[in-house]
C-alpha cells in the first residue's frame, strides 16, 4: 500500500514538472515571436546592428604601414618598362640601391589587392582613362603604363603625343590610357607641356572648356592639382590672354584661388559629366621630402642619399598644406552630393613615410645644371617627384582597387 501511494506520487510531481516544463517552453516561443514581431524590439536593433555592419564603408586603404618585402615587390622592374620617362627612370641615372623599391602598402585591417593588368584590362575593354594634371599625376600614369606594359599580355607600342596629351594605346583592348598636361586643370601660361617652367604665372581662373573638351567623353578620369599652386602671388585673368579690355589681377591668397579653380572644375563636371558612364578621382596632394629637419636631420639636407622610410607614426611633412587639402576634399564631397560618381584618393599620409623614394639627383637634367648646383648637388635635387617602380605603384593599386570594386557588369 505504502509503495502505491509513493508511486502515485512521484506520477503526479512527474506530470507537475512536465506540465511546467512546457508551461517555460510555451512562454519562451511567445516571448520570442512577440519581441521578433515588436518593430522597436531588442531583436530589431540587433539586425539593424547586423545590416549596418554588412553595409558599412569598406576597408580604410589609407591607413597603415610600410612592410619590407623584398619577395613580392617590386611590382616590375625599370627594365622591363620600354615607355619609361626619364624623370623617373632613377637607376638608369645612377642610383645603385634597391631598397627603396621593396617596400609594400599594407592596410591596417585588410590587404590591399595586388594589381592584375589583365584583370583592369577587361574592365577598360572599349574605354578610355584619362589622367588629368601636372608632373605628378604623369609619374602616376607612368606607373600604370609600367604596370600593364611589363605584364607581358600586350605588345608594345610607341606612345601617341598629340598636343597636350600622351596616349597609351592598348589595341587588343581597344582601350587608352591617357595623360593630359594641365597643371591648374584651367587656363593659365603653363599649358604648354614642354616649355611651362614659369614664376610669374598667369591664370584664367574661370575658364576650363578648352582643356576639358580634350577628356570629357573618359569613361575614367582621374585629376590632381596642388604642387604648382604654393607661389606666393599669381594673376588672376578674366577674359582672354590676347584680349585688349582683359582684367589682370595679381594675388596672393593661395587658399582663396585655389577654391575658386576648383569650383570651376566643379561646377563644369556638373553641368557636362554623363553620370551614368564616367567614373571620376581627386588625387590627394603628393608630399615632397625637401626640408630634411621635418624627420630630424640638418637644415642643409635634403632627401638626397635617404634610403629609409620615416618610422614615426602619423608623421606630417611642414610642407603639406591640409587648408589646401581640405579643400579639395570639401570639393569633391559637394560633386558627390550632386549625384557624381567621384572620390578623393587620400594618397598624402601614406607617401610621406617614404623620403627615401624620390629622384633626388638620379634623373635627367632637361636643362644644364649651373655651377653651384655641380658644387653642390642637393641643390639640384627632386624631392617632389617618385622614382619608378616605387610609391605611384601603390597609388595606382589603390586605384585598382575602387575600379574593380565597381557594380558595372
Amino acid at each position: 500500500m505504502a509503495e502505491k501511494v509513493v508511486h502515485k506520487s512521484w506520477i503526479i510531481q512527474y506530470n507537475l514538472h512536465s506540465i511546467l516544463g512546457i508551461f517555460l517552453l510555451v512562454f519562451v516561443f511567445v516571448t520570442f515571436y512577440v519581441i521578433e514581431d515588436n518593430t522597436d524590439g531588442a531583436s530589431i536593433l540587433v539586425q539593424n546592428k547586423l545590416i549596418r555592419k554588412a553595409s558599412s564603408p569598406k576597408c580604410d586603404l589609407f591607413s597603415g604601414s610600410w612592410v619590407f618585402d623584398n619577395v613580392s615587390y617590386p611590382l616590375y622592374k625599370e627594365q622591363q618598362c620600354s615607355l619609361m620617362a626619364d624623370d623617373f627612370a632613377c637607376h638608369k641615372f645612377g642610383r645603385k640601391d634597391s631598397k627603396f623599391q621593396h617596400w609594400r602598402w599594407q592596410p591596417y585591417n585588410c590587404d590591399l589587392p595586388r594589381f592584375s593588368a589583365q584583370a583592369l584590362l577587361e574592365k577598360l575593354k572599349g574605354k578610355r582613362m584619362v589622367y588629368v594634371g601636372d608632373s605628378l599625376n604623369k609619374n602616376q600614369w607612368m606607373s600604370m603604363v609600367c604596370l600593364i606594359e611589363s605584364s607581358g599580355i600586350i605588345s608594345p607600342k610607341p606612345l601617341i603625343w598629340k598636343g597636350n596629351l600622351i596616349i597609351f594605346e592598348v589595341k587588343e583592348y581597344n582601350a587608352t590610357i591617357e595623360i593630359y598636361w594641365s597643371p591648374m586643370l584651367v587656363e593659365s601660361n603653363c599649358d604648354d607641356p614642354w616649355n611651362h617652367r614659369i614664376r610669374d604665372r598667369i591664370i584664367r581662373i574661370e575658364a576650363i572648356e578648352k582643356h576639358a573638351r580634350h577628356w570629357n567623353d573618359a569613361d575614367i578620369l582621374i585629376f590632381d592639382s596642388y604642387t604648382w599652386w604654393h607661389e606666393h602671388q599669381m594673376t588672376l585673368l578674366w577674359g582672354s590672354f590676347n584680349s585688349s579690355d582683359a582684367i589682370y589681377k595679381k594675388v596672393g591668397m593661395k587658399l582663396r584661388r585655389y577654391e575658386m579653380v576648383l569650383r570651376t572644375w566643379s561646377d563644369w563636371l556638373e553641368v557636362q559629366i554623363d553620370r551614368k558612364r564616367t567614373r571620376l578621382f581627386f588625387m590627394s596632394l603628393s608630399p615632397s621630402h625637401k626640408n630634411a629637419v621635418d624627420w630630424g636631420m640638418g637644415n642643409d639636407q635634403t632627401c638626397h642619399d635617404e634610403i629609409e622610410p620615416i618610422s614615426r607614426k602619423q608623421y606630417w611633412g611642414s610642407e603639406n598644406d591640409k587648408k589646401m587639402m581640405e579643400i579639395a576634399e570639401a570639393s569633391v564631397n559637394g560633386l558627390k552630393r550632386s549625384g557624381l560618381d567621384i572620390q578623393y584618393i587620400n594618397i598624402t599620409q601614406l607617401s610621406d613615410y617614404r623620403k627615401d623614394a624620390h629622384p633626388s639627383i638620379y634623373k635627367k637634367n632637361w636643362v644644364a645644371p649651373t655651377k653651384e648646383q655641380l658644387v653642390n648637388p642637393r641643390s639640384n635635387d627632386d624631392c617632389v617627384h617618385w622614382c619608378l617602380p616605387g610609391v605611384p605603384d601603390v597609388w595606382n593599386q589603390i586605384l585598382y582597387a575602387y575600379i574593380m570594386d565597381s557594380q558595372e557588369n
